[in-house]
């Protein structure tokens, strides 16, 4: 059975939108959030009555659907399922759907979060990854991987990737990891290079850190290398079975890594590549991460949203840099939604293909879902709702002042919802976020620790308070 959306009309029309109440439900907002309930403790959870996308290539949206969960894993996804010895979770009108998978975000940064918020990249290559990170301690990069991880967790992202070129020492690199495994999301550590130290020991420390901190049966983190276009990188990453995810921007900078491509690399940002080049992409099956807020502010150039329609290349999406952008989905599936359509129906006057398709709002929730699984080498077990997979997903509420009446479900996640609708956040079976609210205990130490990190780095660089 493949994938099917259900258009307004069916969605309207349904028993579904009758039963669910939404006209007559309850209405709530941020502020009514203060209830005491307690999430499920048992390992048989049912999600039940919900309008459940699945995002899977195999499996139907339903309008009024059930997800079943036993321990750590989806164990089946359909109507009216036998709920005996599952506590049930009512999602009666609302949103039952995978957490967000963020492809590529330099999690470090977390603790200098808006330091830039109209800079440049050459201001962001002086500033951050020059000025800031060469003063950055250990527990700098531990605190701004465990700030950042919980943020994109309270957002409904489930799944990152953490592009960490924080690498000045192991001890970074280690810290930054740990970071990761305190906050409970799923991750992919991409272990990159840092500042220029003597205890820099880039690309070399990626065989301590699969030996020593991620195993290949890791449940919750596997390893990436962020790499430079360089073929001895590329070729290390592969001899301990790493993903690739690199920064490409360049004009022909891809030529002579032909190759070296593959469906095990990922290339971020790609604004100024040669038709040549997207060729390769295309041919290779290598996916594409579009950063396109960060890539519009700073000036990488368009991003490639045109691009990638054109070739057929896979595409995902990133928040990239939280010194400048929000740690949301939200906001990235917005800005290349409403890019594309823009380049797209001024296509002459922009001198785009005028060939290429409107990207429409479920469009982009593939590529904020299973899409960035997939560049994260693990759309087997997340990215989508389909029994065996992991359980990893949210649900969203749509009864609040900013999405209700609701009337159409990809529109409503992609064009108006925030943080605010994330109601329930679960990873691997474990709830993080319940009925509006984080369930992480030490989140008043967690933000004293950062803001005593960031004035730490501010002491050190020699800023000024800005």
């Amino acid at each position: 059975m493949t994938s099917k959306a259900f258009s307004r009309k069916e969605f309207l029309s349904s028993a579904a939108w009758m039963s669910a109440g939404i006209a007559a439900g309850k209405f709530t907002s941020s502020a009514e959030k203060t209830t005491d309930s307690e999430p499920p403790v048992t390992d048989k959870i049912l999600i039940k009555g919900g309008y459940v996308l699945t995002m899977d290539e195999w499996a139907e949206d339903l309008l009024s659907g059930d997800v079943l969960i036993e321990g750590d894993t989806i164990s089946d996804v359909g109507k009216d399922l036998d709920s005996t010895d599952a506590e049930v979770i009512d999602a009666s009108g609302k949103i039952v759907m995978p957490g967000f998978v963020d492809s590529h975000r330099h999690m470090w940064q977390g603790v200098l979060r808006n330091v830039l918020p109209n800079g440049e990249l050459s201001d962001y290559m002086r500033v951050v990854t020059g000025e800031a990170r060469s003063v950055f301690r250990p527990d700098d990069a531990y605190i701004g991987n465990l700030l950042s991880a919980i943020s994109a967790l309270e957002t409904g992202v489930t799944t990152v990737l953490d592009w960490s070129h924080i690498g000045n020492s192991p001890e970074h690199t280690d810290s930054a990891i740990r970071g990761l495994r305190e906050s409970g999301i799923r991750a992919v550590y991409a272990a990159g290079t840092g500042s220029d130290t003597p205890e820099n020991r880039f690309p070399d420390d990626l065989l301590r850190v699969r030996e020593e901190q991620i195993p290949d049966n890791d449940p919750l983190l596997t390893l990436a290398i962020g790499a430079g276009i360089n073929q001895q990188q590329w070729e290390l990453a592969r001899s301990v079975n790493a993903r690739i995810s690199v920064h490409v921007n360049g004009t022909g900078d891809l030529l002579p890594l032909a190759d070296y491509l593959g469906p095990d690399v990922t290339c971020i940002h790609c604004c100024k590549l040669l038709d040549e080049e997207w060729e390769l992409l295309s041919e290779k099956g290598t996916g594409v991460s579009i950063s396109a807020p960060v890539e519009m502010i700073m000036g990488h150039g368009v991003p490639p949203v045109m691009k990638v329609l054109e070739f057929g290349v896979s595409t995902s999406l990133s928040v990239d840099v939280e010194t400048t952008v929000p740690s949301n989905m939200f906001t990235q599936m917005r800005s290349v939604l409403s890019l594309q359509r823009m380049l797209r129906l001024n296509a002459e006057e922009l001198n785009q293909k005028e060939s290429v398709e409107l990207l429409t709002s479920r469009d982009v929730l593939k590529y904020a879902t299973i899409n960035g699984a997939l560049h994260n080498g693990l759309d087997e077990i997340t990215g989508s709702l389909n029994s065996g997979k992991r359980a990893d997903l949210i649900i969203l509420n749509p009864n609040q002042l900013n999405t209700v009446p609701l009337n159409d479900l990809y529109g409503a996640v992609v064009n108006g919802m925030d943080r605010t609708n994330v109601e329930m956040v679960m990873v691997n079976g474990e709830i993080k976020k319940w009925e509006g609210r984080m369930r992480y205990e030490s989140m008043e130490d967690l933000i004293g620790r950062a803001v005593e990190s960031r004035k730490g780095i501010y002491d050190r660089a020699g800023w000024r308070e800005r």
